[in-house]
Parts: C-alpha cells; sequence; structure tokens
C-alpha cells in the first residue's frame, strides 16, 4: 500500500490550480489529509493484529461471525459484507479453518450448502485481540470530545455519500 508521506503545501496546491483551474486547494488538501490518515490507521490495525497473528481480512470475517447470534454465516454473505469476491472469501476461510478459528459445517438442508461457525478457538482469539484493540482505539480517539466525535462521524458520512463521484461508469 502506498503511503503519501510527504503532503504537498498550500504553496504547491495554488501552482496546480493556476495550472487546473477545476482544482479546488481546499477539496485537495483535505482529501490528501483523511486519505494519508485512513492509510495510517490501516497500517496501525495491521501492526495491531500482527501481534496477534491476525491479518485485517481475517479478523474482520471473526468480527462478522462473532456479530451473528448463532456465530455462522454463509460465505457468500461474508463475502458480500466484506466487499471482497468469493474466491477472496474463499481464501481467507482456508487460512482461518486451517487456524482452527472457524469450521466449515453443511447446512443440514441441503449437503451442498456450506456455513461457517465461529469456534471456540476462534473466539479465544478474539477475546486476546479485542482488549488491546479496544484500548488502541480509545487512545488514538481520546483527543475528540463525544461531540467531535458524532461531528466527525457526520462529516465522514457526507464524504462518503460523495464517493459516488468517483464513479466512472457515469
Amino acid at each position: 500500500m502506498l503511503q503519501l508521506r510527504d503532503l504537498p503545501s498550500q504553496e504547491v496546491l495554488q501552482r496546480f490550480a493556476e495550472r487546473y483551474p477545476a482544482a479546488d486547494v481546499t477539496a485537495i488538501a483535505s482529501f490528501l489529509m483523511l486519505l494519508r490518515v485512513a492509510t495510517d490507521l490501516s497500517v496501525a490495525l495491521d501492526a495491531c493484529l500482527s501481534k496477534h497473528e491476525l491479518l485485517q481480512g481475517r479478523w474482520w470475517v471473526l468480527i462478522l461471525l462473532m456479530r451473528e447470534r448463532d456465530l455462522t454465516s454463509q460465505p457468500s454473505v461474508l463475502a458480500e459484507k466484506l466487499g471482497v469476491t468469493r474466491a477472496t472469501m474463499t481464501g481467507l476461510l482456508d487460512g482461518l479453518e486451517q487456524g482452527g478459528l472457524v469450521q466449515r459445517v453443511s447446512a443440514l438442508q441441503d449437503r451442498r450448502s456450506v456455513q461457517i461457525k465461529l469456534t471456540a478457538a476462534g473466539q479465544a482469539k478474539l477475546d486476546a485481540v479485542m482488549p488491546d484493540y479496544y484500548s488502541r482505539l480509545r487512545l488514538c480517539m481520546q483527543g475528540l470530545s463525544e461531540s467531535q466525535r458524532s461531528d466527525l462521524q457526520s462529516i465522514l458520512g457526507v464524504i462518503d455519500d460523495g464517493i459516488s463521484a468517483w464513479d466512472f461508469n457515469q
């Protein structure tokens, strides 16, 4: 993953705006800062999870299974929720199953249909990871008041709504 460590100065952005009239300097600066922070957060999460011998994709699968009342879901549903292909999900599940963290269970009604179940070892892995994750997350966000956190969620929602502008099929 690329990480833009050197954000452009206002002067540099202004020069770009002079050359490209559609450039909105404050929008560009905000976007680049958001992109950098998101990348830094992802790298920090990877570092936290690696201490527990997990990768993000596998961790998210475990989290999604833990959300379910019966700790079970279909591979296609998990793939949809994570925004990955079924092939990618198969790879994630293979690794988790090899580690004993999930198990594939044939559906009673249709033996061709497979369910994925969080195992006791998978739950134990989450029980080891989550306190560390929540502690780091709390420290990361401690500089924001509850009101600022609420504002941040609203602002990010507006940006999320604007992502459709990147759709080149329009």
